[in-house]
């Protein structure tokens, strides 16, 4: 049986989440160092040298991008399929996952997830209480509804479960931490999606460990992931002291 592969980064962040969800739908063993990226190492900087999470590591490669990490897990174990057969649902699934990893990115996790979470709990920051009004009433809504546009009533956004459906719900995931629900009345698509999503083998599977972080503080995750049996790798690239990376918000 080959060696587990390494993942770098929180269980909290959607693109760690993302390539997760892949390693669970595929069944490929993984060990886990799951560091708030702030909080990496010089050994960590080496091997992402915009301080960004995931990192992905085998006998072969060291990757650090989600979507890179995505599409390499695909080609080299391609059952079951992440990404359609159909070349034109194929390019579709890869155009959504691109829509998450940038749009929903910047508004769910930078305007959001940042400024009530991360900046005060990372940096000592108080939150931009106006940008997140802002971020609730203005940019999330446009994303609610493109994809309310792009969802369907039932299934998938590509006909079977793809990289597009584990790109979008991982960012919802983050809303919810942040206590975001999107309202079913005004986007019954989107709402019911969600739900479906975030109750699919993958997801449900790393829901424990997400919980458990969030009750837990940052110097005490590990102990903490530990002892609730996740699969922790035996080092850690972590540190006591934040610092921040050269793409900082």
């Amino acid at each position: 049986m080959p060696d587990p592969v390494r993942i770098v980064g929180s269980y909290l962040s959607p693109y760690v989440r993302k390539v997760l969800v892949c390693l669970e739908q595929k069944r490929i063993a993984y060990e886990i160092d799951p560091i708030v990226p702030f909080f990496g190492d010089d050994r960590f900087t080496k091997l992402s040298p915009l301080r960004r999470i995931p990192v992905y590591q085998d006998e072969r490669v060291t990757l650090a991008d989600s979507s890179v990490i995505c599409q390499y897990l695909e080609d080299l174990h391609p059952d079951p399929p992440l990404y359609p057969r159909d070349v034109v649902e194929r390019a579709r699934a890869r155009w959504l996952e691109e829509v998450a990893d940038s749009w929903m990115g910047d508004v769910f996790i930078w305007r959001l997830f940042n400024e009530v979470a991360i900046k005060p709990r990372v940096w000592g920051e108080k939150t931009d209480a106006e940008l997140v009004e802002r971020t609730l009433a203005v940019d999330i809504p446009l994303i609610l509804d493109y994809l309310e546009g792009e969802l369907p009533l039932e299934g998938w956004a590509c006909g079977a479960f793809s990289i597009a459906d584990v790109s979008i719900a991982t960012f919802f995931r983050n809303a919810a931490f942040a206590r975001f629900r999107t309202d079913a009345t005004r986007w019954p698509r989107t709402a019911a999606f969600v739900e479906r999503a975030l109750a699919s083998e993958g997801f449900r599977r790393l829901a424990p460990y997400e919980d458990l972080m969030l009750r837990t503080p940052i110097a005490e995750q590990r102990a903490a992931l530990s002892g609730s049996g996740a699969p922790l790798t035996r080092e850690t690239l972590g540190t006591q002291a934040p610092r921040r990376g050269v793409l900082s918000v």
